[in-house]
C-alpha cells in the first residue's frame, strides 16, 4: 500500500477503536497512520532522488 492508503486505513482504524471504545483498535490505527506518515515520506525522497539522478544523466548526455 502506498503511504497515503496507510494513513487512510489507519484513521479508520483509529475512529472505530475510538466508536467501539476497543483501545487496540485505536492504537493499531494511530501506529498505521504513523507509519502511513512515514512510508509516505520515503516515498517522497526515493522520487526527489530519482529526479535529480535523472537531471544529472540528461546533463552529461549533453541533455538540458
Amino acid at each position: 500500500m502506498s503511504g497515503k492508503t496507510d494513513q487512510a486505513a489507519g484513521k479508520v482504524k483509529e475512529t472505530a477503536g475510538k466508536l467501539a471504545n476497543d483501545e487496540d483498535l485505536e492504537a493499531e490505527g494511530k501506529g498505521q497512520h504513523a507509519a502511513g506518515k512515514v512510508k509516505e515520506a520515503l516515498e517522497d525522497v526515493a522520487d526527489t532522488t530519482k529526479g535529480a539522478v535523472d537531471a544529472i544523466k540528461d546533463m552529461s548526455a549533453g541533455k538540458r
